[in-house]
């Protein structure tokens, strides 16, 4: 017999049109100082401005799929897409980190040839003031960003490519210094190298984190041994197994499980109170959103073929 229940849904401080307008704001700033950057580091003849500008354009990137990522995960469930398209969100964030690897890449290849090799020297005036100024659109960023809620792994996503672009022009203003006391002009490959360092270390977080949601393993903070112990501490409940626990989407965690129960449960019409028992331990402890459990008899469990867990 199965059953499937819902808790209540998650309110949120921050509203999806308001959500929105934040990142539209973000993208907004993004897209118009890195076009003066490109500008700057051309003229500089600045590797360590290019790389900075080559992630803000992934930020920008990052932020408009998110954007888009949010109209997808909007749609309603169908027949098709059971639960709609809120794993959108996650797909996207994956995408921001195999862009950030790509750019970092490029970037490492282009500062390891600049550093064995002879090359003219880096403006220091520039690079140091588009760097300060760099530092301060990043900064609003990121608050726009953050207002917009960091909870979607997605939007996370936007903000660790953002935060790593603040460490990055921080780099570049003190390559900048040393470019302009002691002369030594590659010290602007060496700030690349440290953005080439913070954009793997970023993106190695947001593809651990969307692949271990895409292959369905058991969310972070749900002890799988605990939930057990809790269903087995729900009168009647006689064994737990084929329990299984994952990601939906950001916040939106689901359980199912194979619950054998007493006999005279199914006798008395107890089972509906029995659902409602356990749903109400996920939820209390768990924050379990979607639940589906098969009641069965203890003599059920002997045709049980391929069980898991």
């Amino acid at each position: 017999m199965d059953h499937q229940g819902h808790a209540h849904g998650h309110t949120h401080a921050v509203g999806s049109d308001a959500r929105r307008g934040y990142l539209v704001a973000a993208l907004i700033l993004m897209l118009a100082f890195m076009a003066g950057e490109v500008v700057v580091a051309f003229i500089a003849d600045s590797l360590a401005l290019l790389s900075d500008a080559g992630h803000m354009l992934t930020d920008a990137g990052a932020i408009a799929v998110a954007l888009w990522a949010m109209t997808l995960s909007a749609r309603p469930v169908s027949e098709r897409w059971t639960y709609g398209l809120k794993r959108a969100e996650i797909v996207a964030a994956a995408g921001n980190g195999i862009t950030m690897l790509v750019v970092s890449g490029i970037v490492l290849v282009e500062a390891i040839r600049r550093m064995v090799s002879t090359h003219p020297d880096v403006a220091g005036v520039p690079v140091l003031v588009v760097a300060l100024a760099g530092c301060v659109v990043n900064v609003a960023a990121a608050w726009l960003i953050a207002r917009a809620s960091r909870a979607s792994l997605n939007i996370e996503g936007a903000y660790q490519h953002i935060l790593t672009d603040l460490y990055g022009f921080i780099g570049t203003v003190i390559a900048a210094i040393v470019i302009l006391t002691t002369g030594w002009s590659k010290a602007d490959s060496v700030a690349s190298l440290i953005v080439v360092a913070l954009m793997v270390r970023a993106a190695w977080g947001l593809l651990r984190d969307s692949g271990k949601i895409l292959l369905e393993g058991a969310p972070g903070g749900v002890d799988l041994a605990q939930v057990r112990a809790h269903l087995l501490g729900v009168d009647h409940v006689r064994d737990v197994h084929d329990l299984h626990a994952w990601t939906i989407t950001s916040g939106m965690l689901a359980l199912s499980a194979h619950v054998v129960v007493d006999d005279e449960c199914f006798l008395d019409g107890h089972t509906p109170r029995l659902l409602d028992e356990l749903q109400e331990c996920l939820g209390g402890h768990f924050d379990v959103e979607h639940s589906t459990f098969q009641f069965e008899q203890a003599s059920h469990t002997e045709h049980e073929h391929g069980a898991h867990g």
